[in-house]
């Protein structure tokens, strides 16, 4: 894009509707789309830490992450343009595709990880 270009900011009432019919999960706070994923502890959380910032730096856009032992709060903005822009719903599209990805019916070769707790990875929510 370049550095001319007029991008929209979408406004609070906008972007609660598109969370709400888009995004399931995802929640409007203080200026930014928020997402908390539930990990199942400190190494979970660094994975899902890690996945999110390669799709970020991928996408040149880079979110705030609160990382913890048991979640990852990712908060999505375009600073330089003073609000929420098409390119924060698509980053947490990608975000919400990637790290919510599990192994099912059509990845027949794959068979995700193990039931024990001590294998939980990112709890449902």
């Amino acid at each position: 894009m370049s550095e001319n270009a007029v991008v929209r900011v979408y406004s609070e009432a906008e972007v609660k509707a598109r969370l709400a019919a888009h995004l399931p999960g995802w929640y409007y706070e203080d200026g930014a789309v928020c997402r908390r994923y539930r990990t199942g502890g400190w190494r979970a959380s660094l994975m899902v830490t890690n996945a999110i910032g390669h799709l970020a730096e991928l996408a040149w856009h880079h979110p705030d992450l609160v990382v913890s032992y048991p979640s990852v709060t990712v908060r999505l903005t375009t600073h330089s343009a003073g609000g929420i822009t098409e390119s924060d719903f698509s980053l947490a599209r990608q975000i919400e595709r990637w790290v919510g990805w599990r192994p099912g019916a059509d990845d027949p070769g794959l068979e995700g990880l193990p039931t024990a707790p001590t294998h939980t990875y990112l709890l449902v929510e």
